[in-house]
């Protein structure tokens, strides 16, 4: 069979989008920061920046409208031009007006929302049994779009900030040019169903849908106030918060029951509501609840270690220069590598046995770092290691950058199989934010647990909560069933 030519290539596609979904993602977290600091800003105030990242957590909110609206394509185009516009505004401002503030706070829901449009066409564009191999090139694509961001750091040694800012504008129109040249969007037949007053109508008809919505939007507050610690300083925070929550619902109850007649109206169908509609719909499925529990812990183990990983490079006396060849620059090579190779078992094997085979591999990796911290002392930074210590933790680095490719991609083409490729955009903002959930927790945990029990033992711990989540596989396995296309569709 002939190969297919690069530009009609899925394969092209979604290595182009990931490199641009990744690019604002590095401009945020790597050139923000070092930019403030040259100029002179305080660190609590740079640690701002990072409540504006909110947006990528929160992007589930705006979803609908994407899915509603659809021509990824030209949202995709849009933020990109937009994006672009933010960087040649810093590229002639002279310091940091109050301003600036407020247009990253923009450029982060720009970027929410490409990543957000992004996603839904992808998900649109690949059959099943392409996701495997699509999600190993996205894990590579993406993670080049965040050094490309890097490589815009380094030129502003050379250019100045401003002759950086315009590069980066640069990169945004072309990612815009490309987003515009991809293929079209599937033609899908639009929902017909209530208008965004009629869903909030049958919402407040139906005490189940109320209750719900009002957990979700407990969860948004939650999701806030984990990034602004709000309820540290104020005690009576979530009290207060659960008091209005109950105060809404009794009020709506109340109303319900006064003004409406012994014949009540059909209240609409809040699954297919334009706002919430999607969160209704997943939560019908058959055995959702446990899929959910999957999803939430799957990566768990994973997560648990990560954020101590790097501590430990440098309590075993590794340098910073060393910890960034070895363990971010190479890692990111073996990344990319494991989830490729990740991406062709799960395209060959099936989604189901991937995520099972490969969450094995992912969870194994673990004890190379447990080992090691066993075997390796603690030394003050830039001391002198055995060669035989350097090759131990060099190896468990590689084989976790590596493992942690394989389960991510099975991990990632599960969740594009289980949606609806109608409510794509939607339903895969929802679960990959329920995924987050546990690695917030996980790093917020994860410092008391290693310096309570020491690396190694902590380590060890890591690998063992990967299990908890194989006991929610069969449900896993119906859901995938259940969502699996008919044959000729």
């Amino acid at each position: 069979m002939a190969p297919q030519p690069l530009l009609r290539s899925k394969l092209f596609w979604v290595g182009v989008l990931y490199f641009s979904e990744g690019f604002p993602l590095g401009i945020f977290y790597d050139i923000f920061p070092v930019w403030f600091r040259q100029q002179g800003v305080e660190l609590r105030n740079i640690g701002i920046i990072s409540l504006l990242g909110l947006a990528w957590t929160l992007k589930f909110l705006w979803a609908p409208a994407i899915d509603h609206y659809r021509c990824h394509r030209l949202w995709m185009a849009a933020v990109d031009i937009l994006m672009g516009m933010v960087m040649l505004a810093f590229a002639i401002t002279a310091g940091l007006p109050l301003w600036v503030w407020l247009a990253i706070a923009v450029f982060t829901l720009l970027s929410a929302t490409n990543d957000i449009a992004i996603d839904g066409y992808t998900i649109e564009l690949l059959d099943r049994n392409e996701m495997g191999l699509a999600n190993g090139v996205r894990i590579g694509l993406y993670r080049v779009g965040m050094l490309a961001a890097g490589g815009i750091l380094i030129l502003s040694d050379y250019l100045a900030w401003s002759g950086a800012f315009i590069c980066a504008a640069i990169v945004f129109g072309a990612c815009a040019g490309f987003c515009l040249a991809a293929p079209r969007e599937q033609v899908l037949v639009r929902r017909t169903g209530p208008t965004l007053a009629d869903e909030l109508r049958g919402i407040v008809l139906q005490p189940q849908a109320l209750a719900l919505v009002l957990l979700f939007v407990l969860g948004c507050v939650w999701l806030i106030d984990n990034a602004t610690r709000r309820s540290l300083h104020q005690p009576n925070f979530w009290p207060i918060a659960w008091g209005i929550a109950g105060a809404v619902f009794g009020v709506l109850a109340i109303a319900r029951r006064v003004a409406l007649p012994p014949a009540r109206p059909a209240a609409a169908d809040a699954a297919q509501g334009p706002m919430f509609g999607a969160l209704m719909e997943l939560l019908r499925r058959p055995g959702i609840a446990p899929v959910l529990v999957f999803i939430l812990i799957f990566k768990l183990a994973d997560a648990s270690m990560g954020f101590m990983v790097k501590p430990f490079w440098v309590d075993s006396g590794f340098t910073a220069t060393e910890i960034g060849l070895v363990s971010v620059n190479l890692g990111l090579g073996l990344s990319i590598a494991g989830g490729l190779a990740g991406g062709w078992y799960t395209d060959r094997a099936g989604i189901y046995r991937a995520l099972w085979v490969l969450g094995l591999f992912q969870a194994v990796s673990n004890l190379g770092y447990a080992l090691a911290a066993a075997v390796i002392p603690a030394a003050a930074t830039g001391s002198t290691l055995l060669i035989e210590h350097r090759v131990l933790l060099y190896s468990a680095s590689a084989l976790e950058s590596f493992t942690g490719g394989l389960g991510t991609a099975a991990f990632l083409a599960f969740l594009m199989a289980i949606v609806s490729k109608q409510r794509a955009a939607t339903e895969y903002a929802l679960l990959s934010s329920v995924f987050a959930l546990s690695r917030s927790f996980a790093g917020w945990a994860s410092g008391f647990g290693a310096e309570e029990m020491g690396y190694s033992a902590y380590f060890l711990l890591t690998f063992f909560l990967a299990f908890p989540a194989y006991f929610f596989l069969p449900w896993v396995k119906a859901m995938l069933a259940r969502t699996e296309p008919a044959p000729g569709s």
